[in-house]
Parts: C-alpha cells; sequence; structure tokens
C-alpha cells in the first residue's frame, strides 16, 4: 500500500475516534478552573481505563451508608451550579454521600444530535462511580441527573442494573431525540428500577412535548413516578428548595 495513502487513511482515523469521544481537553480546563474553589466537597479521581475522571465527593453529615451518583448536563461539570451543586451538597447534608462526576462532554459549538455517539460513553464512567462509593462502604445508591445526563444514564441502566442501585432521579429528562439507541423513552422500556421522572411546567419544549412518550414507555414499570413542578424551568431556577425536598422524599422511601 501506498505510503501517503496509508498515512491518509490514519488521519482520518484519528479524526473520527477524536470525533466521537469526549474532549478530554475541555475535561482538564474545567477541573483547573474549580477543583480549588470547591468548597463543599473534595476533588476526587474515578478510574476509567486507567485515567482518573475528575468528580466531587461529599460526605453526608452523619454516619451513612447511602449514597447518590450526580450527572450533570451537557458541556458542563460537577460542580455546576444550577441543579449539581445544590444535589451534591444539600443531599450530603440530608445524610447522603454524594458523587458528582464529570459525564462526556464536547466543543462549546457541538450540537445536542452530536453527542449521540458519545452517550456510551458515560457507561464506564457510571461503572466508576459505583465503584467508588462501594470501595467506601456505601451499600446502595441513587442516580440523580440532569438534562443531557439523565439521557445517558437512562441509557446505561436500560442495560445494567447494578443490584446496590436503588433508584433513579431524572430531571429535565427529554426524549424526543430521533436516535432510537439514546432515546430515553426507548430506554425506560428497559429499566426496572424505581425512576421519578421529574421536569418543570416551563422546561424546553423537546421535555414537555415528550412528557407522556416516557410515561408510556415506563407502564411496565410500578415502581416509574412521573412529577411535573409548577413554575419550574429547565434548570430549577429559583426551585432549589423545592427541588431537594421532591428528591429527598422520594428517594428516602425506596
Amino acid at each position: 500500500m501506498n505510503n501517503n495513502i496509508l498515512l491518509s487513511m490514519v488521519v482520518v482515523l484519528l479524526f473520527s475516534v477524536e470525533a466521537t469521544a469526549s474532549d478530554l481537553a475541555k475535561e482538564q480546563r474545567w477541573r483547573e478552573q474549580i477543583a480549588d474553589s470547591i468548597m463543599d466537597g473534595e476533588e476526587a479521581d474515578i478510574m476509567v481505563d486507567g485515567r482518573g475522571v475528575f468528580s466531587i465527593y461529599t460526605e453526608a453529615a452523619e454516619d451513612s451508608t447511602k449514597g447518590m451518583i450526580v450527572a450533570h448536563g451537557a458541556g458542563v461539570h460537577p460542580n455546576w451550579d444550577q441543579i449539581i451543586l445544590p444535589i451534591r451538597v444539600q443531599m450530603a447534608e440530608r445524610g447522603w454521600h454524594t458523587l458528582s462526576i464529570q459525564m462526556p462532554i464536547l466543543k462549546n459549538e457541538a450540537e445536542a444530535r452530536d453527542y449521540f455517539k458519545i452517550y456510551p460513553e458515560a457507561g464506564p464512567r457510571l461503572e466508576a462511580a459505583e465503584k467508588f462509593l462501594q470501595n467506601r462502604g456505601i451499600k446502595t445508591w441513587v442516580y440523580v441527573a440532569h438534562s443531557m445526563g439523565s439521557q445517558m444514564t437512562a441509557l446505561y441502566l436500560s442495560k445494567q442494573s447494578p443490584v446496590q442501585a436503588i433508584g433513579f432521579v431524572a430531571v429535565g429528562m427529554n426524549a424526543a431525540q430521533d436516535d432510537l439507541e439514546v432515546n430515553a423513552a426507548n430506554s425506560l422500556k428497559n429499566i426496572k428500577l424505581p425512576v421519578l421522572d421529574l421536569y418543570g411546567s416551563e422546561d424546553l419544549e423537546f421535555v414537555l412535548s415528550s412528557a407522556e412518550k416516557k410515561r408510556l414507555a415506563a407502564t411496565h414499570n410500578k415502581a416509574y413516578t412521573q412529577k411535573m413542578v409548577k413554575g419550574a424551568n429547565h434548570f430549577f431556577d429559583g426551585k432549589n428548595d423545592e427541588l431537594i425536598e421532591i428528591v429527598d422524599d422520594w428517594s428516602s422511601k425506596l
């Protein structure tokens, strides 16, 4: 084979891999920007293929063996001040060890559809988060995920059912994706865990329009609950207290 042709094939392959993988450089920039500013909790690494993935672990304020794995939405980080920071800190104050993990992300200009190919990358990160909690003596946990993070988590839970997992809280989960492999409604069809499908009356149009689709997809799951919070937008701005109360009340009953 001509060397020039071989070189071209290698370059194409490298660009193809880069285009369908999380932007690790952006992940590192997020870590550098926020790690030193963490006020509650501590920087932690979950290990995926020998590489540490940035996470924030916050111990419960009281002795506890229950935890929460917290997953953010598209393009952001484990200390995002909307939904993620309130959940990881305030749920720790209520007796839950929380681990907020860096989910796969793409460059700023990426569109939602560009993310479809990296949804499966969330699986190994969630598994690594589970091992992290297990190693700290945490016996049961709930997944709490927002927006695209909830869609990635739903895809993972449609294929895996960890015995120590007791519930899944999906906040602002969209099921309008035209890619059936990653569509959250299709994922719900195969999830047996208790699910709290939480969204706001002022949520994004895609979330609002797919609410019925999700409910119908989960009819097999008697432990599926869908709840709309009046006046809440996609980020629950001004509704953090209500968000925490709902998540804590539902999770504590599992």
